[in-house]
């Protein structure tokens, strides 16, 4: 691998582009240089960076079994996830897009509406992630609390008078479908062998977005909200409870 082209390793399988781009090696800058060229430019081992290269092909996909996990557990893995999105795969991508200079006819729109349509999506996503995690992340951690006799009858009570879960579930659903634009953009991220690699990067990197997604969305409706709505009727019960003996 150390005498391919950076071109020929990316060409091989797309997520080396994400690997070389997280050690300063950028596929379009780089593209005619082998790795070991690229590697000496920015001072790094080849050794260490072929290891990581070479590791992508063992990667499997997570197979978490989340429903057998506290709800507590749930929302720390998909604040995980968040952090993943916001700090690595979104920058990633934002660049790769922010870096694709058409060239081409068949392109050129393509680079225009992919530039003005992918940092409104982002901006979305990341005010859409902080605010769940603001209101029905903590709504849900604070009922959790009060069944583990950890939060304060009255702060929850408080808390239950000004949410809903259901009503963030019909909200929830409405972002269920974010990147429907991007993929009428893209034709449905569909290319051919004639589809310049730095083409095919970029509708890979968004499809791959687009299925993390839907997974994370999965989890938070078929798993999340399932068990809190089971927590808040939980506490709704202890409430009425609790007025009955005073």
């Amino acid at each position: 691998m150390n005498n391919k082209k950076i071109i020929e390793i990316v060409d091989d399988n797309y997520v080396h582009a994400s690997v070389l781009f997280y050690f300063g090696i950028e596929f379009y800058d780089y593209s005619e240089k082998t790795l070991e060229q690229a590697c000496r430019e920015r001072g790094l081992n080849v050794n260490s960076v072929v290891q990581k290269l070479e590791s992508v092909y063992h990667c499997q996909e997570e197979n978490l079994s989340l429903r057998q996990y506290p709800v507590e557990l749930i929302i720390e893995y998909l604040k995980h996830t968040h952090y993943i999105f916001i700090k690595q795969k979104l920058p990633y991508i934002a660049r790769i897009i922010d870096n694709f200079h058409a060239g081409h006819p068949n392109y050129d729109f393509i680079e225009k509406d992919l530039k003005f349509v992918f940092p409104l999506f982002v901006e979305d996503f990341i005010h859409h992630i902080y605010q769940e995690e603001d209101t029905l992340f903590s709504y849900i951690s604070a009922l959790y609390k009060f069944t583990k006799n950890n939060c304060n009858i009255s702060q929850v009570y408080y808390l239950m008078e000004k949410h809903s879960l259901q009503r963030y579930a019909v909200e929830h659903s409405e972002h269920d479908d974010e990147m429907k634009g991007i993929r009428k953009i893209t034709n449905n991220y569909a290319y051919d062998k004639q589809t310049p690699l730095h083409v095919k990067i970029i509708y890979e990197e968004l499809k791959d977005l687009e299925k993390n997604l839907i997974t994370h969305a999965k989890i938070e409706n078929d798993i999340l909200f399932p068990k809190a709505l089971i927590l808040e009727k939980e506490v709704k019960a202890r409430f009425k409870e609790s007025i009955r003996f005073n």
